[in-house]
């Protein structure tokens, strides 16, 4: 299939989860996740009218992002290490995988020196499994207290990554338990969040059902993913 049919399947996909939702279309933002791709790709999606693009390592976006063209806004989604901190706020509009307050003030520190406010999600592994990255939940309060004496970060939200299961059903506790924990952070503890980043192309669905504002999706849109021999 060519990628506007690709696009076309997945839009009918969102509108179906968001209609089954009481929920509206534009509630739910599409993050075409481009890793392992080349710029080539990355036009061909914009010639079908995405503008936003995920990517998941600095190395591996760097180049890629010179050679696309301006305009287009880019979000980083894989694991963050410290010191490529302050590569990433050049490069990209907004963070979804904050895990720890130490990488929270790292990007804090570069986002000051670069004289701006990067919005950053908290990655939560709500499912605690051991090959997942993320902040344990219980751990998440203490990062939102710890964040309101930095001023050049703005927590927008939450993300996660759910367990592999080829039944997307799997999902749907991990999903739930993330938005039930957005809303313990408004209510109880007193930071309210307007992002939930979780759903990818096998259970984007079942997470817009349960919430999510951003769903990352690549293979559905892009195909098999290209890495380097």
């Amino acid at each position: 299939m060519s990628m506007q049919e690709n696009l076309e399947r997945i839009e009918e996909r969102i509108s179906r989860a968001c209609a089954k939702a009481v929920r509206a279309r534009d509630e739910v933002r599409l993050v075409a996740v481009s890793k392992t791709h080349p710029p080539e790709k990355i036009r061909e999606a914009m010639a079908c009218g995405l503008t936003l693009f995920g990517e998941s390592k600095v190395q591996e976006a760097a180049p890629k992002i010179s050679m696309c063209p301006s305009g287009l806004e880019w979000h980083f989604i894989g694991h963050l290490q410290t010191n490529k901190a302050r590569r990433a706020v050049e490069l990209f509009r907004m963070i979804h995988s904050v895990d720890s307050l130490r990488l929270l003030e790292a990007v804090n520190a570069a986002a000051h020196e670069a004289g701006r406010v990067t919005p950053v999600c908290i990655e939560v592994n709500v499912s605690g499994e051991i090959s997942k990255y993320g902040l344990p939940p219980g751990d998440l309060q203490a990062l939102l207290e710890g964040a309101t004496k930095l001023f050049s970060v703005e927590i927008v939200g939450l993300m996660t990554m759910p367990p592999w299961s080829e039944n997307a059903e799997k999902a749907r506790p991990v999903f739930a338990a993330l938005r039930a924990l957005r809303a313990q952070c408004d209510q109880e503890w007193g930071f309210p969040l307007t992002e939930l980043s979780m759903g990818m192309s096998h259970d984007f669905e079942v997470a817009i059902e349960e919430g999510a504002t951003m769903i990352r999706v690549g293979s559905d849109l892009f195909g098999d993913r290209h890495y380097e021999a």
